[in-house]
């Protein structure tokens, strides 16, 4: 009794954490840009941890990696999950290429794009066009970026094939890719179907009986070892293939 009592409370605080934190948030994204855009980012990565421990979710990250990490990379991962939205931009201090839908959701949106998140629209070729443009140009003012070569939320298992952008970006720069492979344990309850509300979404990780995800984190991969953006492309989908069948078969 007195621990759920005691849990209860614990989740209330967190929440009321998490809504305070969002109301001060956006209300700082309303700020001229010019003020907000290099303290912006390190207060959203603040709020996504905040969101993570209101949803009561443990994320581990898996260093994995047997050399030290670059400074600059291309950070890419699977897409399983509407979490990693939040995981992956607690875990790395990287500017995120999103679908352009979230950069209207309802808050969520103005936050997104405060924080300096680049979208895309992924059906048309010239979206597409105009943002490998802006990742190349961020890389070479030497920001980090992060995308996910599925091209989507794409279900619990791989996508393939994966699409080039991220291997062109990596190829043309010269910049360094870091892959993280996402594992939730309760792969159902963290899956992100076809059509499904977010905010049901929200609810069903918030509700899980595990709310456990990993997040394994490998050795940099040196673009100038490659010849070109397809044999890159292929290197890496074979590791997320072995990586798959490692950690969910």
């Amino acid at each position: 009794m007195l621990y759920s009592i005691g849990t209860l409370l614990i989740r209330g605080i967190a929440w009321f954490d998490f809504i305070l934190a969002t109301a001060l948030l956006y209300l700082f994204s309303f700020f001229p840009k010019k003020f907000i855009e290099t303290r912006y980012r390190p207060l959203f990565r603040k709020w996504c941890w905040l969101f993570i421990r209101a949803l009561g979710v443990t994320l581990k990250l898996h260093q994995k990696n047997t050399h030290p990490l670059p400074k600059q990379y291309i950070l890419i991962g699977n897409h399983p999950s509407v979490f990693e939205d939040l995981g992956m931009s607690a875990a790395f201090n990287v500017r995120f290429l999103a679908k352009e839908e979230i950069k209207y959701w309802y808050i969520l949106g103005r936050i997104s794009l405060a924080a300096g998140t680049l979208y895309v629209k992924r059906e048309s070729r010239d979206s597409r066009k105009v943002a490998s443009a802006q990742l190349i140009a961020l890389l070479q003012q030497g920001d980090s970026i992060g995308l996910y070569p599925e091209g989507g939320c794409k279900g619990r298992r791989l996508f393939l094939p994966f699409l080039y952008g991220a291997f062109d970006a990596a190829i043309q720069s010269g910049v360094p890719i870091i892959p993280v492979f996402l594992h939730y344990e309760a792969q159902e309850a963290f899956e992100w179907r076809p059509q499904e509300p977010l905010l049901h979404k929200l609810w069903e990780i918030a509700n899980s009986a595990n709310k456990t995800a990993n997040y394994y984190v490998f050795d940099a991969i040196d673009p100038k070892q490659f010849n070109s953006k397809e044999t890159l492309c292929e290197y890496v989908q074979n590791l997320y293939l072995k990586w798959q069948k490692q950690y969910l078969e």
